[in-house]
């Protein structure tokens, strides 16, 4: 069976991260961490709106890689819609093959963070005021493109219930859906 592909995303410091290897462990599986750091953690100087499709070609290396040991489910910390919606923000404009990449992947789900956890200094976040005009921006972006996404909300506990019921919900709705009555 192919494991499904779901995305937790949103706006930096919303905790998706913690919420991946949360649900990894829940559902013994497999999940994709956020290349980005690794390659940002290695870089000397400013990033460039160049180094952007080098993570973004190093995000869906990971993913390819972890989808093979994936059980049911893979989940990845991230994916091309941040990396887009990130170079628009900064630079204006996205490169070419990651918004081919972006309209050729297929994901199964996506799991959008909410702003409602408190915001965790981190060197490599740079906008803890635009959380709110981030969190708006991934929440169009999903809706136009007609995306099968959950808000993600409550703190500690009450997140890690919401994400799980929230893929439980999805993915027994499409089960039922699709099967003969």
């Amino acid at each position: 069976m192919k494991a499904k592909r779901i995305v937790v995303l949103g706006p930096e410091s919303t905790g998706k991260s913690e919420l991946c290897q949360h649900l990894a462990r829940h559902y013994e599986t497999e999940w994709v961490p956020e290349y980005a750091r690794f390659y940002l953690d290695r870089l000397v100087g400013e990033y460039q709106q160049e180094d952007l499709k080098a993570i973004a070609e190093g995000q869906l290396s990971w993913e390819d890689e972890k989808v093979a040991y994936a059980n049911q489910y893979l989940f990845c910390d991230t994916n091309l819609i941040v990396i887009k919606i990130w170079s628009d923000h900064k630079y204006g404009s996205t490169d070419s093959w990651i918004e081919d990449q972006l309209r050729d992947r297929q994901y199964d789900f996506y799991l959008l963070n909410n702003i409602d956890i408190p915001w965790m200094p981190d060197p490599q976040r740079e906008h803890p005021k635009l959380r709110k005009h981030f969190f708006e921006v991934f929440k169009n972006y999903l809706e136009n493109h007609n995306l099968p996404y959950a808000v993600v909300s409550g703190i500690e506990g009450e997140r890690k219930k919401c994400v799980v019921d929230a893929i439980e919900t999805h993915f027994n709705e499409k089960d039922a859906g699709s099967s003969p009555a």
